[in-house]
């Protein structure tokens, strides 16, 4: 006789997160609602300052301001300092992430990881096609065909407090993991595609730098004053290397411990981050986008944006290309690993998460400003596209978000209950007895008050009679 066949357990596809990676995302997104709003602010302040023509002229004249030390390497224009200096930082928190979520969150187990990477993979390939088939239909250049492949999350969760949407945690997630992964495949873009000459001197020893910091981190040192003036000598010497400096934040990122030890409350991954991310969202990616947004935006150059095959296969990129990339991977691996998707959700609520991932601010303007380097017109062209495209992608986003923000709304309401006042949310506490217990004494203390209402209501109205 055969023996019974075991029942398939299907796996869902962003379903509730565990309490620990809850509390995680919900700080971190925090952070970077806030960047986000004052990205936007620096990306207008940077139009304006950059269009009215009487402070047109000062703002070409800050922009290209040279300052720091010759004999270094290091006399940079202020806009090179804030795309080489200051994303290093960015990228530095953008590895501490990559690095947590490789050890202590949802991408350490090859099943869960398997479709936030495919997702954000096909939502860099897609947007690469999409340029692609358009600068060879219209006999444009292939140089950016990177530019549209990266998602800005500070601006799509701007975008999402703008437009007073609540979305589940689970999509509030998935939007950051798919964040996180396309910023570590971006990076990988850069030093492979961007890297015109190579000082092997240079490269090796940030390379030896870069060991020094492990080996000090490994034994334990402590200190800023120690991590501090090492990390500026290690991007220092990956600036003269070649290789784009931002290399050296997301490598000394990775190489931060994000498991805690017995006796650790944080990893020290997980702190550093937490004191390094408010300066990153706050400061650095505002400061870059104020030099890197200003850009002369006139009819006719709206006009171009539209017609010129590299600029149309940018805002193309991001707003079709990101939008069918990522749905299409995203139903793909669950329709292959057979995954169902959480019964709080629809197929619509990841393709409107896909749509609002088109948004691609910081790391599309830096891209652009690399593939374009010898050309001013076309690198100011490409950063309008990717304005615009950024700008289309939200409003659809927008639209299709508000549909269902109704239902997003009772279920954020859901996540955030928390009727016995414990610091847990009462949906994390089915499972155990204590929570009931609770749950039944408050309920019962409820009773006894409305008897006692209901007593005094009672006597008052035969009173009232009599």
């Amino acid at each position: 006789m055969a023996a019974p066949r075991t029942p398939n357990t299907t796996r869902k596809v962003l379903g509730r997160l565990s309490l620990p990676e809850r509390t995680f995302v919900a700080d971190a997104l925090r952070t970077e609602t806030v960047g986000g709003a004052l990205l936007l602010l620096a990306a207008v302040a940077a139009l304006i300052w950059a269009n009215i023509p009487a402070l047109h002229h000062s703002y070409e004249a800050v922009s290209h301001y040279h300052l720091g030390p010759s004999a270094l390497g290091l006399n940079l224009s202020v806009t090179h300092w804030a795309a080489e200096g200051l994303l290093a930082v960015f990228f530095f928190v953008a590895g501490i992430e990559l690095k947590r979520e490789l050890v202590a969150g949802d991408l350490r187990d090859p099943r869960a990881a398997v479709l936030p990477v495919v997702a954000a993979l096909s939502g860099m390939a897609v947007p690469a096609l999409v340029y692609a088939l358009t600068n060879l239909t219209g006999h444009g250049s292939m140089q950016g065909w990177a530019v549209p492949t990266a998602t800005d999350i500070a601006f799509a969760l701007a975008v999402l407090a703008v437009i007073g949407t609540s979305l589940p945690s689970a999509l509030r997630a998935f939007l950051l993991t798919l964040a996180v992964v396309d910023d570590l495949f971006a990076i990988l873009i850069i030093a492979i595609f961007f890297t015109d000459r190579i000082d092997f001197a240079a490269l090796g020893w940030a390379v030896a730098a870069l060991v020094v910091f492990w080996l000090l981190l490994r034994k334990g040192v402590r200190g800023w004053y120690v991590y501090v003036p090492l990390a500026l000598v290690i991007w220092a010497l990956m600036y003269n290397s070649g290789v784009h400096a931002t290399i050296a934040g997301v490598a000394m990122g990775l190489m931060l411990r994000c498991t805690p030890r017995e006796g650790e409350e944080h990893a020290p991954g997980e702190h550093i981050e937490h004191l390094v991310r408010p300066l990153s969202a706050g400061l650095a990616v505002p400061l870059f986008a104020l030099f890197s947004a200003g850009v002369s935006v006139s009819g006719g150059a709206l006009g171009d944006v539209f017609t010129r095959p590299e600029t149309l296969g940018v805002v193309l990129g991001l707003v079709v290309g990101k939008a069918l990339g990522i749905f299409g991977g995203t139903w793909l691996t669950a329709r292959f690993t057979r995954a169902s998707l959480s019964e709080d959700l629809a197929w619509a609520d990841v393709f409107a998460v896909a749509a609002l991932s088109g948004i691609g601010f910081t790391v599309s303007l830096l891209i652009g400003e690399l593939a374009f380097a010898g050309d001013a017109v076309l690198t100011d062209e490409v950063k309008t596209a990717v304005l615009a495209g950024s700008l289309i992608a939200a409003g659809c986003a927008t639209v299709l978000l508000k549909i269902r923000n109704a239902k997003y709304r009772r279920l954020w309401e859901d996540e955030e209950r928390d009727e016995d006042l414990d610091g847990i949310p009462d949906i994390y506490e089915q499972d155990d007895p204590a929570y009931h217990l609770r749950m039944a004494d408050i309920l019962e203390r409820k009773a006894a008050e409305h008897r006692r209402l209901a007593a005094e209501k009672a006597a008052a109205a035969r009173h009232g009679l009599r």
